[in-house]
């Protein structure tokens, strides 16, 4: 190997999204108008990610979060 060759950088990838997390998602993007990549940059996920939380494609079952909890 050349020391001009790179090797390719391993892939970053997001931690797994936890149903507490995905109450206090709900709540940050549908209680306190906060923006999905706002969000997403909260819990280093991916924007897309946070949108399936919002709109039921995943965790539809998990409801919001306290909005006191989240505040604290």
């Amino acid at each position: 190997m050349k020391p001009t060759d790179e090797l390719p950088s391993p892939k970053r990838r997001s931690p797994r999204v936890t149903p507490d997390m995905a109450a206090q998602i709900k709540t940050m993007v549908l209680c306190n108008r906060m923006l999905q990549h706002d969000a997403a940059a909260h819990f280093g996920i991916n924007q897309g990610r946070v949108s399936e939380i919002v709109n039921g494609h995943r965790f539809a079952d998990v409801p919001p979060a306290q909005l006191e909890l989240i505040l604290d």
